[in-house]
C-alpha cells in the first residue's frame, strides 16, 4: 500500500485508490496461491495474472518488486517517468512479470478468457494420465469500470458457456469510478448477472479480511466446472482520512499531507518514503525459492513426459518455444491462372486448412461467420466444454467436441473476440486467428491496437473487403476501414490481389510472431493472374512489386493497385499501351511490408523519375498521396456505398478498367 502511494505522489500522477483498497486480496493471491517464478517470468506453466484494472498499476509493480522480479526499487521511484519500466499502465513488452498491456477497461477481462482457453486447449491436447504437463490457473483483478464495459460482458458470457473452470476473477467492488460514486451509473446486481452467465460467484464482505479471501480462492480453485467470480467489498483509498470511499482517491495523488496521514492511520512509519522493512521484504522474497522449486518439479515431470510420450513432447517443445514445425509449408496450394478466378476469402480458407494441418499451434474461429469467412478448420473439432451435450447442435465441426478442439465459436462477439485473441497470443505457444467482415473491424479496434502495442502475433482475417460485397449495402460495405487499420503502428495490413498472393500473405502472417497481421480478403471472385506473364506472387513479401512492366522502354506512368483492383489495373495497362502510353502496374498488397524494404528497392519499384502515378483502391483515398505523389491521382471512395449487386456498385463508382484508362489519359494530358 505505502509503496504504491509513495510512487504516485512522487510522480504527482496516478491512481492511489485501488492499490490501497485491493492490496489485501493481491497479497493473499500472490503469496499463498500464485504459481510463478520471479527468476523466470516466462516459465511456461506459471499461473497467469491479469490486472484488468490497469490504472492500479502501482499495485502490480509493488508486487513484482517485492516478490523478486527484475524490477528494482529505483524503477518504482521512477513511476510514470520517461524510459522507466513502471509506465502509467502495465505494458507487456516493458516490465518483467507483466502478462498483458491493460488500461482500456474491460480488455483484461477478455484477455484472461483467452489465456484460460489456451491453458484448456494445451492441457487437453498434451496432458496424459500421471503427466499434467500443462496445469495452471488464470487470475485477474477487475474493477467496477471493467464490468461496465460491454467487452467484459461479451467475454464473461462466452467464458461461462465454455465452462472454463480454471479462470478466477477477483472483483474489487469499491463502488467508485473516476468521476463519481458507482451508484450514479451502476446499480445492477453483478452477482446475479454472472450467475446467469454460468459463473460460480462468491462474496467477501470485508476486503481487509485475508482469511475470508483465502477461503474464497480455495473454493474457486476447487470449482472446476465453471469460471469463478469473487466479489470483494473494499473501500477505495483505504486508510486515507479524507479521501477514503471518495472518487477523489481514484485518479489523482493523495497529496503529501494526506499520504503522511494515511501512513499514520495504517500504523506505518512516516519518516521515509518507499520504506520497506527487511523482514517484510524477506517474507515476500520467499516467492523466489518457492517458484524455483515449483519450476524444478515441473521440469522433472517434463523430462519423464518426454521419455514416455516422445512425439507429443517434441510437438509441445516447439509450441512452448513459439516455433513452427520445419515442414509447416508443405502441401500449400498453387493456383492455376484462371480468368474467372476465386474469391480470396475462399483461397484463404484452403490455405488456412493446410497450415492448420501442419501447425498444431493454430487455433481460432469467427464471430458467427464461418460460412462467409471460410475460416472453419475442417476435421479439427470444436473447442467446447466436454460437459455440454453437442447432440443436435447445428454447425458442429467433425473431429470432436472438447477442449482439444481447434475451432473456437466466438458467437456474435467481435469485441470480445479481439481481446480473447490477444489473451491466446500473450499466453504463449499458440497462433490465434479470428475472422469477421472488414466493416466490423470497428468493433475490434481497441483490441487490435493493444495487440500492436504488445507486439503479439494475432492474425485477423477480414473478408468482404469493399463495396463489391454488394447487396448488403452501406452498413456492411467498408470504405474508411483500410485507412483506419493502416493508421495503427506495428499492425501489418495485407490485401492480396489473387489466390496466389493469398497463399503468400498467410505465410507472412504466420512468420510475423512479433506483431499482429490483418489479412483483407474479397467476397467476390477475382482472376487468378497468369504468373508466367508477370512477377511471382512471392514478391508480396516485399509489400509492393512490379507486377507487369511497360513493354518497351521506361514506364511513363505507374498504376498502383491493391486487392481486387489489381486485375483492373492490368486490363487498363493493355488498353493504355494500345493508345501509346507505357504504364507499369505495381501490386501493393502491404504498405507496411513495403516500408520495411531498402530505399533502393522502393526506388526500383516506384522510381522518382516517373511523376505520373495513379493509385487504385476501392476504399478511402486517405494516405495514398504518399505513393501517388503530388502530381498523381487516386481512384478511391469518399462516400458510403449502395445496396445493389457488387458489379453494379463497382461500375457506378468507377472501378472498371475503362475508367482507370480514362483517368490515366487525363493525367497525361494535364502534364
Amino acid at each position: 500500500r505505502t509503496l504504491s502511494i509513495d510512487a504516485v505522489q512522487k510522480a504527482d500522477s496516478g491512481h492511489p485508490g485501488l492499490p490501497l483498497d485491493a492490496a489485501p486480496m493481491a497479497y493473499v493471491l500472490w503469496t499463498r496461491f500464485l504459481k510463478h517464478n520471479p527468476a523466470d517470468p516466462q516459465w511456461f506453466d506459471r499461473d497467469r495474472f491479469v490486472l484488468s484494472a490497469g490504472h492500479g498499476s502501482m499495485l502490480l509493480y509493488s508486487l513484482l518488486y517485492l516478490t523478486g522480479y527484475d524490477l528494482p526499487l529505483e524503477e518504482i521511484k521512477k513511476f510514470r517517468q520517461l524510459n522507466s519500466r513502471t509506465a502509467g499502465h502495465p505494458e507487456r513488452t516493458l516490465t518483467p512479470g507483466v502478462e498483458i498491456s491493460t488500461g482500456p477497461l474491460g480488455q483484461g477481462v477478455a484477455n484472461g478468457v483467452g489465456m484460460a482457453i489456451a491453458e484448456a486447449y494445451l492441457a487437453s491436447r498434451y496432458n496424459r494420465p500421471d503427466f499434467r504437463i500443462i496445469d495452471h490457473f488464470t487470475y485477474a483483478l477487475v474493477s467496477d469500470g471493467d464490468l461496465m464495459e460491454g467487452v467484459a460482458s461479451e467475454a464473461a458470457s462466452l467464458a461461462g458457456h465454455l465452462q472454463l473452470g480454471k479462470l478466477i476473477y477477483l472483483y474489487d467492488e469499491n463502488n467508485v469510478t473516476l468521476s463519481a460514486g458507482a451508484s450514479l451509473t451502476f446499480t445492477e446486481d453483478v452477482a446475479k448477472r454472472f450467475e446467469a452467465y454460468g459463473w460460480h460467484v462468491q462474496r467477501v464482505l470485508e476486503g481487509n479480511d485475508p482469511v475470508a479471501i483465502e477461503k474464497a480462492i480455495h473454493l474457486a480453485r476447487n470449482e472446476t466446472r465453471c469460471p469463478s467470480l469473487i466479489i470483494v467489498r473494499t473501500h477505495i483509498g483505504f486508510g486515507s482520512p479524507h479521501k477514503q470511499d471518495s472518487f477523489e482517491a481514484h485518479g489523482t495523488p493523495l497529496g503529501e499531507e494526506e499520504v503522511q496521514l494515511t501512513k499514520d492511520r495504517l500504523g506505518w512509519p512516516t519518516h521515509e518514503p518507499f520504506y520497506v522493512p527487511p523482514e517484510a521484504l524477506e517474507q515476500f522474497r520467499k516467492a523466489v525459492d518457492a517458484g524455483g522449486q515449483s519450476q524444478s518439479q515441473w521440469e522433472d515431470v517434463r523430462t519423464a513426459y518426454a521419455k514416455a510420450f516422445s512425439q507429443e513432447a517434441r510437438e509441445l517443445e516447439e509450441i512452448m518455444r513459439g516455433q513452427c514445425p520445419e515442414d509447416w509449408k508443405r502441401n500449400l496450394p498453387a493456383f492455376e491462372a484462371d480468368s474467372k478466378g476465386l474469391a480470396t476469402r475462399k483461397a484463404g480458407g484452403q490455405v488456412l486448412n493446410v497450415l492448420a494441418a501442419n501447425i498444431p499451434a493454430m487455433v481460432g474461429g469467427s464471430a458467427d461467420l464461418d460460412p462467409s469467412t471460410f475460416t472453419t478448420l475442417l476435421n479439427q473439432g470444436n473447442f467446447q466444454s466436454p460437459r455440454r451435450s453437442h447432440e443436435n447442435i447445428q454447425g458442429a465441426v467433425e473431429g470432436g467436441w472438447n477442449y482439444a478442439g481447434r475451432n473456437i465459436a466466438f458467437g456474435v462477439r467481435e469485441h470480445a473476440m479481439g481481446g480473447i485473441l490477444n489473451g491466446l497470443a500473450a499466453h504463449g505457444g499458440l497462433i490465434p486467428f479470428g475472422a469477421t467482415f472488414l466493416t466490423f473491424s470497428d468493433y475490434m479496434r481497441p483490441a487490435i491496437r493493444l495487440a500492436a502495442i504488445m507486439e503479439v502475433g494475432t492474425i485477423y482475417v477480414f473478408t468482404h473487403d469493399s463495396i463489391a460485397l454488394g447487396e448488403d449495402g452501406p452498413t456492411h460495405q467498408p470504405v474508411e476501414h483500410l485507412a483506419a487499420l493502416r493508421a495503427i503502428p506495428h499492425l501489418t495490413v495485407i490485401r492480396p490481389c489473387d489466390a496466389n498472393e493469398t497463399v503468400v500473405a498467410w505465410q507472412v502472417a504466420i512468420e510475423r510472431r512479433h506483431g499482429p497481421t490483418a489479412l483483407i480478403l474479397t467476397r467476390q471472385n477475382v482472376p487468378t493472374l497468369d504468373r508466367s506473364a508477370c512477377a511471382s506472387a512471392d514478391q508480396l513479401r516485399k509489400g509492393a512489386y512490379t507486377l507487369s512492366d511497360a513493354d518497351q522502354g521506361k514506364p511513363e506512368m505507374i498504376i498502383i493497385a491493391t486487392g481486387s483492383e489489381v486485375h483492373l489495373a492490368v486490363e487498363a495497362q493493355k488498353k493504355l499501351l494500345a493508345k501509346g502510353l507505357r504504364a507499369r502496374v505495381v501490386s501493393m498488397p502491404s504498405w507496411e511490408l513495403f516500408e520495411e524494404q531498402s530505399q533502393s528497392y522502393r526506388e526500383e519499384v516506384l522510381p522518382s523519375f516517373v511523376k505520373l502515378r495513379l493509385a487504385v483502391e476501392a476504399g478511402s483515398p486517405q494516405g495514398w498521396c504518399k505513393y501517388s505523389g503530388g502530381d498523381g491521382v487516386v481512384i478511391g471512395i469518399d462516400r458510403f456505398g449502395a445496396s445493389a449487386p457488387g458489379a453494379t456498385v463497382l461500375k457506378e463508382m468507377g472501378f472498371t478498367a475503362n475508367h482507370i484508362c480514362e483517368q490515366a489519359l487525363r493525367l497525361r494530358m494535364r502534364q
